[in-house]
């Protein structure tokens, strides 16, 4: 990453991880980084696609959750042990300001899995629900912009590593969300 870049990168993530620093967000976003906070939201998502569209939600699911696993294979498996990016909680230079509010985690940094799972399944949501639920999109970005905020905020990722995260989820939702089209066109 050309030197710039990379110094932009944590300027970003100190004014998010240190800066910002408050109770409040202290306390919320843990726990909007942690995938168990998020299971109602999930058991919503398919109870009521599946309720309310029978075999179409049944479509839905099984690509939403497709779409989730493809970004998370891609993400943690392919592209971060190919890069080695380290974690902020790791880098020297951050080590005297940084705040980690959970523990540092195993593997690396880049891309964000958190951001390209989130944001796969909000963009593949957004697509395939917009039209027929006005405020669809406000939601599921919300949510996955807050996941990868929450990212940064604890201490486990660079800005650059969400952003390079909810690209690559983005990408993968949108294909999804064709796929799932061509499948159910009346949709």
């Amino acid at each position: 990453m050309p030197d710039f870049l990379l110094q932009l990168d944590r300027q970003i993530f100190h004014f998010i991880n240190y800066t910002l620093s408050n109770p409040v967000f202290d306390a919320v976003m843990p726990w909007l980084r942690n995938p168990k906070f998020w299971i109602p939201v999930y058991v919503f998502i398919i109870g009521f696609s599946i309720w309310k569209y029978k075999k179409a939600g049944a479509w839905l699911i099984v690509l939403l959750v497709a779409a989730v696993g493809v970004a998370d294979f891609g993400s943690a498996t392919l592209i971060k042990k190919q890069v080695k990016r380290d974690r902020p909680c790791r880098d020297v230079v951050l080590q005297q300001t940084i705040k980690s509010r959970v523990p540092c985690g195993t593997g690396y940094s880049f891309p964000s899995t958190h951001a390209s799972d989130h944001f796969a399944m909000s963009i593949f949501l957004g697509l395939v629900y917009g039209r027929k639920w006005q405020y669809t999109w406000v939601l599921v970005l919300a949510w996955a912009m807050l996941v990868c905020l929450a990212q940064v905020y604890v201490g486990v990722h660079f800005p650059v590593d969400v952003a390079a995260g909810a690209i690559f989820g983005a990408v993968i939702g949108l294909i999804f969300a064709k796929v799932f089209k061509k499948i159910q066109p009346q949709f």
